[in-house]
């Protein structure tokens, strides 16, 4: 019977890293994953499906902007098959990147399900049907994660209505595909089956896409991805659904109420949320009303020396925040002195064309704060990288303090959005002001002088606009 200092189950953005962390600070350490190192993000989430987008991109670049380039040619096409194989094969070259990662700092990797069990020791199941194996440990942190939710009237088949899981490795390309939520998940779908020619329907119960994004950014995102041929039903909802052996049929209506219509497609993928997935064994941890672990200032769930972090302790669900807490959690649980911080800002990202990335508050909420605040924007058809590189759709908008010249919020939509977002979480996280931003000198050309540029706005000072 082995003993360790901690056993983490889970080997997703919050469990690897978690597991690493402790074993860099000298704890003999286990992680127990079911499936791969990397979790659902890596390997069914976060990483195949940007290399999917990428792919997406490229075509689409190639189909309608070729001749803005001076390029030309004959019958270009695709081969659905190497689209997604090239997105496995990222996926595993990674993973096989986080076991080399557990092998280095001796990690001791176990496959398998993992559970909890009495006096201090974590069961593992290693293939179905199989006796438990008893592991015996100081802590425990949980990673365990989420799944897709489904909705009550339109179970998941894996067939016709699928899950995110099911949509990045679909057998052949859908002809059309109706997508129930518009939040990034749904969103990023959306715009990938749309670019390969697959008729896109997207059904969204708020009044619109990527509803907690600035309502600014989300109206320029729903008029672009509409202009790309996506059809999108924001402020209406599912009421009811017939599954058939050639597709799916959705009666939508009003969310206000109204009269009902119709849409029929081949699949339908269900992107409303998601579920949180306990290991084995865990009813004596206390859980909020949605199912999931609760826990305290030092992350550690109602029963002594189990932790947990990550998307298993509720929202935002988001691979880097998961990682942050991990960490946190393993510094607090072996240094009694440390106190663990709890997310506060983060950047939240959403992969399509156009990017969109934001931090902070939106405008909206500006104004329910009643907050004294100025707004500087800056549009990429000013941009001269943009221009250059013929990206020059969307702008920066930036949100910063009347009284203290502090950013309150920033929100990008255009190329390099997911990556501009960086420098405003450094500036925020440091309590950066307007002015420090201004005297800032960004290189020339680059996209990130949308930053200089929307900060300059904001007090009259911008040169290009």
């Amino acid at each position: 019977m082995a003993t360790y200092d901690l056993i983490v189950i889970g080997g997703g953005p919050a469990g690897y890293v978690a597991a690493i962390r402790a074993a860099q600070l000298g704890k003999k350490v286990a992680c127990i994953e079911k499936e791969r190192a990397g979790g659902t993000c890596l390997n069914w989430g976060c990483i195949p499906t940007k290399a999917l987008l990428k792919n997406a991109e490229l075509y689409h670049t190639l189909v309608h902007h070729a001749d803005d380039f001076g390029l030309s040619f004959d019958k270009l096409s695709f081969d659905w098959d190497k689209v997604v194989r090239r997105s496995r094969n990222v996926s595993d070259k990674l993973a096989g990147g986080i076991e080399f990662l557990f092998k280095k700092n001796k990690v001791d990797y176990i496959r398998g399900t993992g559970g909890l069990a009495a006096n201090g020791k974590v069961e593992v199941i290693r293939e179905e049907g199989a006796d438990p194996e008893l592991l015996t440990t100081e802590n425990v942190l949980i990673a365990t994660g989420c799944v897709s939710r489904g909705l009550p009237f339109l179970p998941f088949d894996g067939e016709k209505v699928i899950g995110s899981r099911e949509a990045m490795v679909l057998p052949k390309q859908p002809k059309s595909i109706t997508i129930i939520g518009a939040g990034a998940i749904g969103i990023e779908f959306a715009y990938f089956f749309n670019a390969y020619g697959t008729e896109v329907h997207v059904v969204e119960m708020q009044d619109t896409v990527l509803p907690i994004e600035d309502n600014e950014v989300s109206a320029a995102l729903e008029k672009s991805l509409t202009k790309q041929g996506v059809k999108i039903h924001t402020s209406t909802k599912t009421t009811h659904a017939e599954v058939g052996k050639k597709g799916v049929t959705l009666t939508i209506e009003p969310a206000a109420g109204g009269e009902s219509s119709t849409i029929e497609s081949e699949i339908c993928l269900v992107a409303v949320g998601v579920a949180p997935v306990l290991p084995n064994n865990a009813e004596q941890i206390k859980l909020d009303d949605r199912g999931y672990i609760v826990t305290d200032e030092r992350y550690q769930s109602s029963v002594p020396n189990v932790y947990a972090a990550g998307d298993i302790t509720g929202p935002p669900w988001l691979a880097h925040t998961g990682s942050y807490e991990a960490i946190q959690a393993v510094e607090g649980m072996f240094d009694s002195s440390y106190t663990p911080k709890k997310v506060g800002l983060f950047p939240a990202c959403t992969y399509c064309h156009p990017e969109v990335a934001s931090i902070g508050l939106t405008e909206e909420a500006c104004k329910e704060k009643d907050l004294a605040y100025r707004v500087g924007k800056f549009p990429f058809a000013a941009s001269g990288r943009a221009l250059a590189v013929a990206d020059s759709e969307g702008f920066v908008k930036i949100l910063i303090d009347e009284q203290y010249g502090e950013i309150l919020g920033a929100h990008i939509i255009g190329a390099g959005s997911t990556e501009l977002i960086a420098e405003i979480a450094l500036a925020m996280n440091l309590e950066a002001t307007h002015e420090e931003i201004e005297a800032t000198i960004h290189a020339h050309p680059t996209l990130a002088e949308a930053i200089h540029e929307a900060t300059s706005d904001a007090f009259g000072h911008a040169i290009h606009i």
